[in-house]
């Protein structure tokens, strides 16, 4: 699954376009790596997203194979480390 895909639908950020503009602009970083939006991800990938005030990382845990999950569920998919 895409990064910006991933970090949307588990509830990371509200909307995939501002997903794709924080890889374009080299905010999202996937293993310690900038990532553009296309890049998969895989189980055990840890993204660290460098917000302005202090990064935040997340490690994946699973897949999800719907569009959209609840909020409440995000737990079983990325976990913050």
């Amino acid at each position: 699954m895409r990064v910006d895909k991933f970090i949307n639908i588990v509830n990371i950020v509200k909307k995939r376009s501002i997903a794709q503009d924080m890889c374009n602009t080299g905010v999202v970083c996937v293993n310690g790596v900038v990532a553009k939006s296309g890049r998969d991800v895989k189980i055990g990938d840890v993204i660290e997203i460098k917000y302005l005030d202090n990064p935040r990382r997340y490690k994946v845990l699973d897949i999800p194979l719907t569009k959209s999950i609840p909020k409440s569920q995000s737990q079983i998919y990325a976990r913050e480390i």
